[in-house]
């Protein structure tokens, strides 16, 4: 019966399979994607003179049924114009729709997809590639400065790759961190480190990126959960397009120094050591002229330059995008200095309409010439023990090099005198350098079923490895420090490795012309593991091998250290819209880490988000000058997964070098010690938002202007409580602070004039303000520094001082606790009670902003284009450090050039201190500055190249940057971090490297 039935069967496979044939013949497949290459989603796609009709995905991709005498599909978006195009049966259809309007792009990446601009109920702001390549930046984060509303962007170093802070809705943590997280093509990662460190955005190429965008509220960022209480930065780079184009893009320019601070020359310096120690340290003081400028002999002009080359093409089915990229960046402080190497590779194949494959693999390595700049110890000697502070403190009648040209350590010149300054040419005679390797690789599978399903496997990779070499040579000692031996050199290894697997699933439906629903679950796991192993090393018997032989060293060490930890996460989200007017999404997320205690391995963060689009409504038809009116409101929690390191839940124990020994039988035996508490019920810090947004465009979309209120509260932040000394620990670590950020943004683009002369004119402004609502729990404060405080009540960082009262001049009586001397300092009783005493320091300063702004202009005639970027910071406090340790007369160092106008006798000063021996200064408020500053960013004027049958685009350009900065500020820069990513303490001005203007020449081609 079996064998009787078989052909039956075979002949209803075989029809099946046919109809299968011919049913797919008659369906058309294929992409939407606009000039930047992104997929369009909600492209309307009609056959020409049928009714047959669909629209296009989150991804642009779209699939329709057509007759037999179909030639034609018809695609219509808003925003862009009309295309016809033929239909190519059996292939896959490559549709691209150019902009019809000069507003930004229709189309935004959102986390794990894309969307309409009209759908978004999210507060999300988007940057183009052209405008982060503006400035010559080796980290792109600085090309986002003063471009989107909510973001502070501050330089926490300028040298080259050196470190930014990021700031999305001001600052969300004291213990962890504050920075965004980073999605690079799905690719999750994370920036951190100091002002001496190199940033890891340093390590991504600018020119590769497409488009940048930022999510700020918690409806944007909520799909990420546990990583999103920061804001979330997604970077999209370029993929390939069909047809071929080979592109070179390269500048060369040169930086110098943007101002210089004035220290007294040798003559004054002598005449100032005179009267500090109250002898004839110099005979004739006047004899001595200008002496040594130490400023000349550490900055220098310095090139800067860039190259790369991109090839981009491919076929309907398959499609590539390749680019190799150089960029070298010397610092103006000599013998510092920023290299990378970097390889890009996007791939997308088409096996069949149904299946897609592609990666997105990058990988760079690169090489930072480091100096040590920005020292943590900040009182009257740590600041002058780092480049600049040296650079500053150096006496001018002393000399920087012997007659044969080596260095000459002040300790051998007048008889040692010098001991507790150092030649500040030791700093650059040393090895500090960093390299690091990093790889990026998203791999990923994508196919579609079921005619409104989508399924999407990724598979990404993040691999790092780095090198820290460093060796402070034997040339750099005096002959006395020599007999004791010499040198000291360390090499430092790093490696990381995050694997990660994504399943994204995705359902959209669009149906009777009025419904719209898409949902989207994903899956997520990720493994992060790093080590890192050291070895240091002192007194070499020269200096041939540097480092690079450790082993010859008298003194030995060594350190290691690992870390793992693990991701899981379950999401789900849906976006619904009803006649393209009424929109709601939702959104859940629950993330479990490794890093929680046992109690609270789990959170939930959940967001809810809406949007109504009053333009559409029937009585605004008739108002002819709104092209959109948009209102929006957003509620949802986020958490930070990065404000705790693994294992701080567990007991833990060290053996911290140095001080773990114990004697037992007659040796000594290296011991451990516990150093953490167990906390069980360790949990996520947690960020709970609301936002009201408002989007307008006048005009047909000449002017636009988007404006968001927001109210974030972060509870359980993780805090250190002290813990009584019975207990056996200094403190433990818990959920115990809570802060609290609200603030007004606003951003605004207008097309002035469109014409043969096109005018644009941007920008945004942004009002933040920040306060902490509790701390442990049973302190009202907590000291972080001698100059800043946490405090509830208050704004996150503030300036805790003493209020200065002048000097104290001839026959004043003193106040017993101040600087009781004649011509120091005095400060005022504030409590009054007759004693100087902590209880006197008040708040004295802020060094959060009251507003920050950013403003763009760009002008356009024939071939030519001008654009200008300026950016401001209002009522930000800086406190100067290196005028609290040059302002000082206490010997050794030299001052700046105002202590010409110290107290003396017959010269009563109301401002500076006389010259006293080892005098120290009171933290008083007369050291905290005006930070605030507006600063001509960017000025870039092109001209692109008409006609030129060989090339598709050409142009030339020149660019001068960082040419003009209006400030009150004393410093070298009011935009100072010196405590690099620190959530405490801000507006710290220790010496950082300062910033450069920089004037360049770019060519751009196109074949």
């Amino acid at each position: 019966m079996i064998k009787n039935c078989t052909p039956y069967f075979l002949a209803c496979f075989v029809t099946l399979i046919s109809s299968i044939g011919l049913f797919a013949q008659n369906v058309i497949r294929g992409k939407v994607s606009n000039t930047e290459g992104l997929g369009i989603p909600g492209v309307s796609v009609q056959v020409k003179g049928a009714s047959n009709a669909t629209s296009t995905d989150s991804s642009g991709s779209f699939s329709i049924n057509i007759g037999p005498n179909s030639n034609f599909l018809v695609f219509s978006s808003v925003g862009y114009k009309e295309k016809e195009q033929a239909i190519t049966p059996g292939r896959l259809m490559q549709v691209v729709l150019e902009s019809s309007s000069q507003v930004m792009s229709d189309v935004v990446v959102v986390g794990y997809g894309t969307r309409r601009r009209r759908e978004t109920t999210g507060a999300i702001a988007s940057v183009k590639a052209e405008e982060l390549r503006q400035t010559p930046n080796a980290n792109f984060a600085q090309g986002l400065q003063a471009r989107v509303s909510g973001v502070q962007i501050t330089q926490n170093s300028a040298a080259p790759g050196g470190n930014v802070s990021i700031r999305i809705r001001g600052t969300n943590s004291i213990n962890g961190t504050s920075e965004p997280l980073y999605v690079i093509d799905g690719i999750q990662f994370s920036n951190s480190g100091g002002p001496n460190q190199v940033s890891p955005l340093s390590l991504i190429n600018p020119n590769d990126i497409q488009s940048v965008e930022v999510l700020k509220d918690a409806s944007s960022t909520a799909i990420y959960g546990a990583r999103g209480a920061n804001g979330v930065v997604l970077i999209t780079t370029k993929r390939g397009r069909t047809g071929t184009t080979v592109s070179y893009d390269s500048y060369y320019g040169v930086q110098r120094e943007s101002k210089r601070l004035d220290v007294l020359d040798a003559s004054q310096f002598a005449r100032l050591e005179n009267d500090v120690y109250g002898r004839a340290v110099y005979d004739n003081p006047d004899a001595l002229g200008k002496g040594t400028d130490w400023q000349d002999l550490v900055f220098r002009r310095a090139p800067i330059q860039d190259h790369q080359l991109s090839i981009s093409g491919g076929s309907e089915r398959t499609t590539m995008a390749l680019s190799f990229g150089y960029f070298d960046q010397q610092g103006i402080i000599r013998n510092t200095g920023f290299k990378r190497y970097s390889l890009r590779l996007n791939l997308d194949h088409s096996i069949t309409p149904w299946l897609k494959v592609g990666t997105s693999t990058y990988g760079s390595v690169s090489n930072n010439n480091g100096v040590n700049t920005a020292p943590s110890n900040s009182d009257n000697y740590g600041t002058v023990q780092a480049i600049l502070g040296a650079t500053l403190a150096a006496p001018p009648t002393l000399q920087p090099y012997r007659d044969n040209g080596s260095l000459y350590p002040f300790l051998d010149q007048r008889n040692g005198f010098y001991a507790e300054v150092v030649n500040p040419l030791t700093y650059l005679n040393e090895t500090r350098v960093d390299r690091q390797n990093r790889v990026l690789s998203n791999v990923f599978g994508e196919v579609s079923f079921l005619k409104n399903f989508t399924y999407r496997a990724a598979f990404n990779v993040d691999l790092g490895s780095g090198l820290y070499d460093f060796y402070s040579p034997r040339s750099n000692l005096s002959q006395s420090q020599l007999l004791a031996g010499g040198g000291s050199g360390s090499k430092t290894n790093s490696y990381n490795q995050l694997l990660m697997h994504e399943s994204i699933l995705t359902y959209k439906k669009a149906w009777a012309n009025e419904h719209s629903l898409t949902a989207t679950g994903v899956f997520g796991t990720q493994k992060e593991r790093w080590s890192f192993n050291e070895i240091n090393a002192s007194i070499f018997p020269n200096d041939a091998t540097q480092n690079e032989a450790l082993q010859l060293a008298a003194n030995r060490s060594v350190r290691s250290g690992k870390q793992e930890e693990r991701l899981d996460s379950y999401m789900g989200r849906l976006n619904y819209g009803f006649r393209d007017k009424y929109y709601v999404d939702l959104t859940a997320r629950v993330d479990g880490s490794s890093k929680f205690g046992e109690n609270n391995k789990y959170g939930f963060f959940p967001a809810v988000a809406v949007a109504w689009r009053i333009i559409e409504e029937p009585f605004l038809q008739s108002v002819d000058f709104l092209s959109d009116l948009k209102v929006r409101a957003s509620y949802g929690i986020t958490g930070n997964a990065g404000a705790l390191g693994p294992y701080q839940s567990l007991a833990t124990v060290a053996n911290n070098a140095g001080d773990n020994y114990f004697l037992e039988g007659g040796s000594f035996n290296v011991g451990i010690r516990p150093t953490g508490i167990p906390n069980p019920d360790l949990r996520w810090e947690k960020s709970t938002q609301v936002n009201f947004g408002l989007d307008i465009s006048l005009l047909r979309n000449r002017i636009s202007l988007v404006a968001d209120v927001y109210n974030k509260r972060t509870d359980d932040l993780l805090f250190v409580r002290r813990l009584p000394l019975s207990s056996g620990y200094e403190s433990m670590t818990g959920n115990y602070a809570q802060l609290q950020n609200r603030g007004v943004e606003l951003a605004f683009n207008a097309r002035i004039l469109d014409g043969d002369l096109q005018w644009d004119l941007g920008g945004n402004f942004t009002v933040n303000r920040n306060k902490v609502l509790s701390l442990d729990g049973t302190a009202q404060e907590n000291a972080r520094t001698n100059y800043s405080v946490l405090r509830v009540g208050e704004p996150v960082g503030v300036f805790r001082t003493y209020v200065f009262d002048g000097i104290y001049q001839t026959g004043e009586p003193f106040i017993p606790g101040s600087d009781g001397r004649l011509g120091g300092h005095k400060v005022k009783d504030v409590n009054g009670d007759k004693v100087i005493t902590a209880d006197d320091r008040i708040i004295t300063g802020n060094p959060n902003p009251d507003f920050i702004f950013g403003a763009t202009t760009s002008l356009r005639w024939k071939g030519f284009d001008l654009s200008t970027l300026i950016t401001g910071v209002q009522g930000a406090d800086v406190i100067n450090l290196m005028r609290y340790a040059l302002e000082n007369p206490l010997g050794q160092r030299n001052q700046l050039a105002v202590m010409v106008n110290r107290w003396t006798p017959t010269n009563p000063s109301q401002q500076y201190a006389s010259g006293f021996v080892n005098g120290r200064l009171p933290y008083s408020d007369t050291f905290i500055e005006d930070g605030s500053f507006v600063r001509i960013k960017n000025i870039t004027l092109g001209y692109n190249f008409r006609n030129f049958s060989v090339f598709k685009q050409a142009r030339l350009y020149v660019s001068a940057n960082n040419l003009l900065t209006i400030t009150d500020y004393s410093g070298y820069d009011p935009e100072v971090n010196a405590f690099g990513g620190s959530n405490t303490i801000l507006g710290a001005d220790n010496g950082v490297y300062p910033v450069a203007k920089s004037w360049i020449v770019g060519l751009r081609v196109s074949l």
